[in-house]
């Protein structure tokens, strides 16, 4: 995102079905400019709003915003889950999912892989 232009260029040419998710939302280089000019699927909410819920009323303001923003922009939303804070939280306020330390922990290409599902041979 250090250069916006190239980066939208880049994007334009990617004829394979990728699907964009614009991560960290609400923070460093995300803005609402970007979510209209790179025409993102998902809204990842950063992890720094979603910790606070549901006590912190401007955490709360803020995650709700971005939520409402999805029906609009046409954008599913991703909370970014910390490990202590329960995942029903985001949800709750209409999060399509979460991520984090609750759901799973990261892992490289072939543990992913090795988890994922086998197609059927016939």
């Amino acid at each position: 995102m250090a250069d916006p232009d190239r980066t939208h260029a880049t994007l334009q040419r990617c004829t394979l079905g990728v699907h964009i998710a614009i991560d960290d939302f609400g923070t460093g280089y995300s803005s609402l400019a970007y979510l209209k000019r790179f025409q993102a699927q998902t809204l990842k909410i950063d992890r720094s709003f979603v910790s606070g819920l549901p006590l912190d009323r401007d955490d709360a303001a803020i995650t709700q915003a971005v939520i409402a923003l999805s029906p609009v922009s046409g954008c599913g939303v991703v909370a970014e889950a910390s490990r202590r804070r329960p995942a029903r939280l985001p949800r709750g306020l209409g999060c399509d999912s979460v991520q984090g330390y609750l759901t799973g922990r990261p892992m490289t290409e072939t543990l992913l892989a090795a988890r994922l599902p086998r197609p059927c041979r016939r």
